[in-house]
């Protein structure tokens, strides 16, 4: 009897695991993130949604949503609102709204672009071939783009007269068309999608001339994963889980970007595979995986280069309160291992 006993107790007490350990799953399984892009779907948003379609987010009982937005401006002021929980945006643009909101704590905690795709993209036949050939020149630059933000740390730091240069508050869905047409001499923008844009619209090659400003002296970071910091505080494991599945979608697509790609196609009816594998390729090679993210591994920063990053803005930016330090704007509690955010 007493063998018996044992038995149906261990019966029992297995049965209680499985159904406590079912409803903790099912607990998790209840954490909503709704996340936010900075545009569409394009090739260099797939490490987002490879993880929906492997089921990396699910396997961390997440429900995650990504939607697309018009500009890397947009998230900040989604996830800041609490519209959204968590988005990808432009770190400096981050700094910036933090100093002139110092009482929404909006922070980034995962570093996305180590390198940024700030651009001027023109074309050789309009008389562009370095930053101080745009002196004389319409530039063509949507209000809300990422890339004209830093316009001002461009004019500074290659000393181009500003007041001899033209700008044009374009919409993002005719910037590329208008300098394919020759209605502007260039445009700011991200490298990889204006210059693939471009190519797409007929235009030659050797024509597109692409002044990375992180070759012409803007030495900052790029978009990062932001959160909102109501959300952070009551879901910190949400966010540390969302991240570690981020990371695993971002390895699979540097591994085989051919396959991730997919994951961008089957949200974008109009898109074209090879253009956006295109896109995402570029974008891998210059701004995901750098010199220093196969040092240091995905997601973190340099705390010297970041600060230094922050005195480059404040060259031509004038702060409204003290000068941000590092840990105002970037949070490393979240971010997942060092064993797994290896490269």
């Amino acid at each position: 009897m007493s063998t018996l006993k044992a038995r149906r107790a261990g019966i029992l007490a297995g049965a209680l695991l499985a159904t406590t350990l079912s409803l903790s799953a099912a607990s998790a399984a209840d954490t909503d993130i709704k996340f936010s892009l900075d545009f569409k779907y394009e090739g260099p948003s797939a490490p987002f949604l490879v993880p929906i379609d492997k089921g990396y987010y699910k396997a961390e009982g997440l429900n995650v949503t990504v939607d697309t937005a018009s500009g890397s401006l947009e998230p900040i002021n989604r996830v800041a609102s609490g519209t959204y929980d968590m988005g990808f945006g432009d770190i400096n643009s981050l700094i910036k709204f933090r100093d002139a909101n110092p009482t929404v704590p909006l922070k980034a905690v995962f570093m996305v672009y180590n390198k940024p795709p700030f651009s001027i993209v023109g074309r050789k036949s309009r008389g562009i071939s370095d930053p101080k050939s745009l002196e004389g020149k319409k530039l063509g630059a949507p209000a809300p783009d990422g890339a004209y933000a830093q316009w001002p740390i461009f004019v500074e730091a290659n000393k181009i007269d500003a007041s001899k240069v033209t700008i044009e508050n374009v919409g993002f869905p005719v910037r590329e068309p208008m300098l394919a047409a020759g209605q502007v001499d260039a445009i700011t923008g991200f490298s990889f999608s204006s210059f693939i844009n471009l190519k797409d619209k007929g235009v030659p090659v050797d024509d597109i001339v692409v002044l990375l400003m992180a070759d012409y002296g803007v030495n900052l970071y790029g978009n990062a994963i932001i959160v909102n910091p109501k959300f952070a505080a009551e879901k910190p494991e949400a966010v540390k889980a969302f991240l570690r599945a981020f990371v695993k979608g971002l390895k699979d697509t540097v591994k085989s970007p051919d396959t991730a790609v997919d994951s961008v196609m089957k949200r974008n009816d109009v898109a074209k595979k090879p253009v956006e594998l295109e896109r995402l390729n570029l974008s891998l090679r210059d701004n995901f995986v750098t010199a220093e993210v196969k040092a240091n591994g995905y997601g973190a920063i340099d705390n010297a280069r970041f600060g230094k990053a922050i005195e480059q803005i404040g060259l031509t930016y004038k702060w409204k309160n003290a000068v941000p330090k590092t840990e105002d704007i970037f949070d490393t509690s979240f971010l997942p291992s060092d064993a797994d955010r290896k490269f």
